[in-house]
């Protein structure tokens, strides 16, 4: 394609914003939800669509907590794949992403959480780099190899998401999740559209990183909490 997609036009999407926490597309991610607001949120997307939309917090969020602090502009929408809810009515969730998209605006709502208009955003694969993007794919996986964990299990496991058959969008979400880049880098990387630019930044960043103690095992994600 060759210009940048959007999905299905505008949506609205219940928002769980959290503070230095980044969802991408393709990655499944455990959430505790325990605040009352947020366990009312997620009692009605179950009942609905079984979809979250992951916001990230801005700094300075700490003042208007309870309300409605600033959140990044670009979101992701994931969908609940399975659910606990605990006796005392909190939930443990697992949500994997689906898509990016545009926040466009904040709704009115009668619901203790927040309710948002936004615009999907698909991946967007520019044309004039159609000749080059198998490189780039190359230098990706080359760049992160020294990041994989050295087990032989795993290394197995982990092939068939290295190979030239996996999509470079796919990929850079993968990558941009799984190793400890810090989160203002992550937002750039969702609000990024543009394939082959986030493949470019994070084959710069995985060298620059190759180095320094950046260079150890990726790990599953832990619970976040709400």
């Amino acid at each position: 394609m060759s210009e940048p997609t959007s999905g299905e036009g505008l949506r609205k999407v219940r928002l769980f914003p959290l503070p230095k926490f980044v969802l991408f597309p393709h990655i499944a991610q455990p959430l505790h939800i325990f605040e009352p607001r947020y366990r009312k949120m997620a009692e009605d997307a179950l009942a609905d669509d079984q979809l979250l939309a992951m916001a990230a917090l801005l700094p300075g969020w700490q003042a208007d907590y309870e309300g409605r602090p600033p959140v990044a502009p670009v979101v992701c929408i994931g969908r609940i794949l399975t659910h606990t809810k605990l006796d005392d009515g909190r939930f443990h969730l697992l949500l994997i992403g689906q898509e990016r998209a545009r926040l466009v605006r904040e709704l009115e709502a009668d619901e203790p959480y927040r309710i948002a208009e936004v615009e999907p955003l698909g991946d967007y694969y520019p044309s004039r780099g159609a000749t080059t993007r198998g490189g780039l794919q190359m230098q990706l996986v080359d760049g992160l190899r020294p990041f994989l964990p050295q087990s032989a299990e795993l290394a197995t496991q982990l092939e068939p998401l290295l190979s030239a058959q996996t999509p470079l969008g796919n990929l850079t979400d993968v990558v941009a999740s799984t190793l400890p880049f810090p989160a203002d880098f992550k937002l750039q990387l969702l609000a990024d559209a543009n394939v082959d630019r986030r493949a470019e930044m994070l084959i710069s960043a995985l060298r620059q990183a190759a180095g320094d103690d950046m260079g150890r095992p990726p790990s599953p994600p832990d619970f976040s909490d709400n």
